[in-house]
């Protein structure tokens, strides 16, 4: 058994650590570790309460208007107050353009230029794979960034800037959308399926999401060898077996995505377990501090609700900050996967079906949802009558509690705060890598990640293991959201 210390990581969202412990050439046990302590859930207490709308996005710039969205809905849970259906469409486009602008950096930025490494210099693949995905010079990186950066303007009309826009409110969006603003979002978005149809797929979205299992995505792929990156990247996958590698629990949560005026979502909430959907309990939810640099309640783990982050940075048996979230006490895993299982993407549950929640599974499932959100985005649009309310005014309690739940590209975000006197007496965070990417619990169960590295080969003389890589990866890891 040899000890190998891989981090700090490149391309991820704020500092990480992985420890594995080695043996026979593969990995026996992991710890992730996020060194790094931010403290915003203590910032607010004592603020008044919509200072949250200011200090809250500012948690991450990737996915700031997640956490605004979240925060938002915990406000509004506690006012009682509904946002009108503009208000929703209109948050429903902000959160699109965010989770479709993370999926892009994810598969072109974050995940492909690990398969430009020189340990795949032999591979048949590997000069096609270096031309288009190397860092920095990849010429298909290269116009993912371009097309990102004209994707954003969509947030610039729609909430001013990007990030830490301020129109997201309890009461919907300040930001009125014209008529004539319409078209303009319309033309934006229609200008990113085309990137997405030319470059990314190849053809025309809706033929890749009209292929409901993996024989059919098999003859697709065949059908026209090398056109468009996901085609090149299932190749990718099957040379190096990433659908086997790095399975996750097998048990994956979702809030709920693209929430409607009437209260349904695009994508449902629930849990996906074993191919069963069965209803979230938000009631059984808690954070573990065992293994955190955090003090313990006296209860133990505790729903967030009533929530304690206290740091305790010498606290024995701690390795991280980061708490374990559980769901009714057991580990699951949360992100694109999960939305994709839980609204019945015939494709993605047909993958899963046959080898399980594991890299490839993960990846398939944030492309599908990347060729979903266009279409999804453009029925937003159609949606939204002008000059009609966008904006409900807003009165908070001196005394109340709220829960705002959301998805971001990366998962489950939840928010639960309690007013006090005008002001904030508590506010606990739940980000979707703290699910992903919590530590062991109490009851010494590796948390999501951690258990999906066990059996990951290690070669000999790897000191950055690609396999390892490629797991963590595949989760999409955003540490600053974690340790908030």
């Amino acid at each position: 058994m040899s000890r190998l210390i891989v981090g700090p990581f490149n391309r991820v969202e704020g500092d990480l650590e992985v420890r594995l412990d080695v043996a026979d050439g593969r990995v026996a046990s992991a710890e992730v570790v996020s060194p790094m302590y931010r403290g915003f859930e203590q910032m607010l207490v004592g603020r008044p309460a919509m200072d949250a709308l200011v200090v809250v996005p500012r948690i991450c710039g990737i996915c700031s208007v997640s956490q605004s969205v979240a925060a938002a809905r915990a406000l509004a849970a506690a006012a009682g107050v509904t946002p009108p259906p503009n208000g929703v469409h209109t948050t429903n486009l902000m959160l699109g353009t965010e989770n479709a602008a993370d999926h892009l950096s994810h598969f072109y930025l974050f995940f492909m230029p690990d398969f430009t490494r020189p340990a795949y210099a032999a591979r048949p693949w590997f000069a096609e794979a270096e031309r288009r995905f190397a860092a920095l010079a990849g010429v298909q990186a290269r116009k993912a960034l371009a097309a990102r950066q004209r994707w954003f303007e969509l947030l610039g009309t729609l909430g001013g800037k990007w990030p830490h826009t301020q129109s997201i409110q309890p009461g919907g969006s300040s930001r009125a959308i014209e008529a004539a603003e319409r078209l303009r979002l319309l033309a934006r978005v229609r200008e990113f399926r085309a990137f997405l149809e030319q470059e990314l797929v190849g053809a025309p979205l809706e033929e890749l999401l009209a292929l409901h299992d993996e024989a059919a995505l098999e003859r697709w792929r065949a059908a026209a060898p090398g056109r468009g990156d996901l085609r090149l990247w299932l190749d990718i996958a099957a040379d190096l077996g990433l659908a086997t590698l790095g399975p996750g629990p097998g048990r994956l949560l979702g809030y709920g995505g693209f929430v409607q005026p009437d209260g349904g979502h695009a994508f449902p909430p629930g849990v996906w377990e074993d191919g069963r959907i069965v209803p979230l309990d938000l009631a059984t939810i808690t954070e573990d501090a065992t293994h955190a640099w955090l003090a313990d309640a006296p209860e133990g783990a505790l729903h967030p609700s009533v929530g304690l982050t206290r740091p305790d940075a010498d606290k024995p048996g701690g390795y991280t900050w980061n708490k374990a979230p559980r769901l009714a006490g057991r580990v699951v895993e949360t992100g694109a996967l999960a939305r994709q299982l839980l609204a019945g993407q015939p494709l993605v549950t047909d993958f899963v079906a046959r080898h399980g929640c594991g890299v490839a599974a993960r990846v398939l499932a944030r492309l599908v949802e990347l060729a979903r959100l266009p279409g999804l985005m453009e029925q937003a649009l159609a949606a939204i009558v002008p000059r009609e309310p966008f904006h409900v005014a807003t009165r908070l309690p001196d005394e109340a509690e709220g829960c705002g739940l959301t998805e971001a590209a990366r998962g489950a975000l939840g928010h639960w705060l309690r007013l006090e006197r005008g002001r904030i007496a508590s506010w606990q965070i739940v980000a979707p890598t703290s699910w992903n990417f919590s530590p062991r619990d109490a009851a010494g169960v590796p948390g999501a990640l951690e258990a999906a590295l066990v059996g990951a080969p290690v070669s000999a003389g790897e000191t950055t293991p690609v396999a390892v890589q490629h797991v963590v990866r595949s989760f999409d890891p955003c540490m600053v959201c974690t340790v908030h």
